[in-house]
């Protein structure tokens, strides 16, 4: 299969990509990886009339400290955050995550910032960001902001980025003392999408008690959603309070359903993968005092 016919423009700096974004803006697709918008592309469910090709832009990648976060270039390559021991030490979740997005073959070519843009609810990086309180950067003539996680996704395929803005960097806030992270999923194979993923992050206090508490699900509904449950706080980090905190997860989520699973089918994976993540993260955080 073939594309449609389309404009090919290649921005070697981060300027030149602004302007061909404020040229074409909703007629123009970035291609950073292509592991998404190849195939979309080659079967014609993208049809642009311009892509705008960011690789030689040396701007967006790396990997660096900034602040109280570390922030990773769009361009990142999701092979080189999974080697990265400073992605290991700051972001334990996402080293987790990485090694079931797609396959060693893709993870050399795809890119962190990609994944993101592309909002695929089973993706495992938009999770991880979204799980973690991360932030999207993103910037356009004049102007760079910066989007919450929780509010970047507005549904499948769907963000809140404006035609005109490019996606330049993931901030994601590093880890913390006392402090665990834990990321499952099911798939029918490795590699394949998610039918169902998880992300916990928990805080145990030196008593024993949880101060705070983030449960990720994805692939459950049309995005990344955070379970609520801000009243599990105080509670003592247990295997029961870890199964309770998912069976409650699970009665407030509403999943889709698709030929790959039933509702019923999602809702009974947040009560398991929920359930496991949850206790291996309070597991981990008495392993990190410092």
């Amino acid at each position: 299969m073939k594309p449609a016919p389309f404009e090919y423009c290649r921005a070697d700096t981060l300027d030149e990509a602004l302007d061909l974004m404020a040229e074409f803006g909703s007629d123009a697709a970035v291609l950073a990886g292509g592991m998404s918008l190849g195939p979309m592309l080659n079967m014609r469910l993208a049809r642009p009339a311009a892509i705008v090709d960011v690789n030689p832009v040396d701007d967006l990648s790396g990997i660096r400290l900034v602040d109280d976060a570390l922030e990773t270039g769009a361009l990142c390559r999701q092979a080189d955050a999974l080697d990265s021991a400073l992605v290991r030490d700051e972001v334990p979740l996402l080293s987790q995550a990485l090694p079931f997005v797609g396959h060693f073959q893709t993870r050399n070519r795809g890119t962190l910032g990609g994944s993101v843009c592309h909002a695929d609810p089973s993706a495992e990086i938009p999770l991880a960001l979204a799980t973690l309180g991360g932030d999207v950067i993103l910037r356009q003539r004049g102007r760079t902001r910066a989007v919450a996680a929780n509010s970047f996704f507005g549904g499948i395929f769907t963000t809140v980025r404006e035609p005109d803005e490019l996606v330049t960097a993931l901030r994601w806030p590093r880890s913390k003392p006392w402090t665990g992270y834990a990321f499952d999923e099911i798939a029918q194979r490795h590699g394949d999408f998610a039918i169902g993923a998880a992300a916990a992050v928990a805080t145990v206090a030196p008593d024993g008690n949880l101060a705070a508490l983030s449960l990720g699900l994805g692939g459950i509904e049309d995005r990344p959603v955070l379970a609520g449950l801000a009243g599990f706080v105080g509670v003592p980090a247990t295997a029961r309070t870890a199964s309770e905190a998912a069976a409650l997860a699970a009665e407030r989520a509403d999943p889709m359903e698709d030929p790959r699973a039933s509702a019923a089918y999602r809702h009974q994976l947040v009560r398991v993968l929920g359930a496991r993540v949850l206790e291996r993260a309070f597991e981990r955080a008495g392993a990190r005092q410092c």
